[in-house]
C-alpha cells in the first residue's frame, strides 16, 4: 500500500478530496493511505505562527522552517538513506511533473507532499528536510494543495487494482509519447455525424492500426513537442558501413 501524507496549512480542501471518486475507491480497497496534516500542529507559540517576514526585505511573508522541519521529520523520518520514501515540495522551481513522473512515484511505498503558502519557504527547511521539488506547470497558484492532489490523483490510478479496466492505462493520452486519438460511443450517428466505419467494423486489427494513427496525427497537430521530446530520447542510430572491426568485444 502506499502511504501519501500531505502537509498543509489547509488540511481541509485535501480531506473531502480523498474521501471521493477514485480516491475513496482506492484507499477502500487498501491500495493507497492519504492523510492530511495541518502544519500548524508543529508549532510551539500560542497564535501557531507558521510565517515570518524575509530577511533583507522584499513583498510578503515565509513560512518558517522550524514547524516544517518538525512535521516532516515526524512523518517522514530526517532526510538520508533510512528515509522511507520521498518528501516532495510543491514548487514552480521543481522539475515538471508528467505522466513519467507519475509511474516513478507509484512505484515508492510512501510520499510525504509539501504544500508552501505565502511567498515561500525558508531555504534552510528545503535544504535540511526536502529530497526534491517538483511543479505542475508554468504558472503561479497560491498554494500547493492544488498541485499535491492533481499528482495523488495521477499517481494513485496507476497502482495496481484501483481502475476498474486496467487497459485503459495502455491507451490514454501521454503513453509511448502520444495524445490518445478521437473516442466515440452510441449513438452512431449524432446530429447527421456518425461514427467512423472502422470502428463498427469488428476488426479488431484495422480499428488497432486506425486508432494508432489518429493518435499520432492529433499529436502532430496539437502537441508535436512530445514527438520531438521522444526523438531526443531515442538512442543514436547505429552506422551500417563497415568500420574495420570484427564484431567482437
Amino acid at each position: 500500500m502506499l502511504r501519501i501524507d500531505v502537509i498543509t496549512i489547509f488540511p481541509g480542501l485535501l480531506e473531502p478530496f480523498a474521501s471521493e471518486s477514485i480516491m475513496g475507491i482506492a484507499q477502500e480497497r487498501g491500495k493507497v493511505q492519504i492523510r492530511a496534516h495541518n502544519l500548524r500542529d508543529w508549532t510551539t507559540d500560542k497564535h501557531n505562527t507558521v510565517d515570518a517576514i524575509p530577511y533583507g526585505g522584499g513583498a510578503g511573508m515565509l513560512m518558517k522552517p522550524e514547524p516544517l522541519v518538525a512535521a516532516i521529520e515526524e512523518i517522514a523520518g530526517p532526510k538520508g538513506p533510512q528515509r522511507e520514501g520521498k518528501v516532495i515540495l510543491l514548487s514552480p522551481q521543481g522539475r515538471r511533473f508528467d505522466q513519467g513522473m507519475a509511474e516513478e512515484l507509484a512505484r515508492e511505498s510512501a510520499l510525504t507532499l509539501v504544500c508552501g503558502r505565502y511567498e515561500g519557504i525558508d531555504q534552510r527547511a528545503i535544504d535540511v528536510a526536502v529530497d526534491c521539488e517538483v511543479s505542475i506547470g508554468d504558472y503561479v497558484l497560491c498554494g500547493g494543495e492544488v498541485p499535491a492532489m492533481a499528482m495523488i490523483e495521477a499517481i494513485t490510478r496507476l497502482l495496481p487494482g484501483v481502475l476498474g479496466n486496467a487497459e485503459s492505462l495502455d491507451t490514454e493520452s501521454f503513453q509511448g509519447s502520444v495524445l490518445e486519438g478521437p473516442q466515440y460511443t452510441r449513438p452512431a450517428v449524432f446530429r447527421d455525424l456518425e461514427v467512423p466505419a472502422v470502428l463498427r467494423s469488428g476488426n479488431h486489427a484495422a480499428v488497432a492500426s486506425w486508432r494508432k494513427e489518429r493518435a499520432l496525427e492529433r499529436t502532430k497537430q496539437r502537441r508535436p513537442d512530445l514527438l520531438d521530446e521522444e526523438k531526443t530520447n531515442q538512442p543514436p542510430a547505429r552506422s551500417e558501413e563497415p568500420d574495420g572491426s570484427d564484431g567482437k568485444n
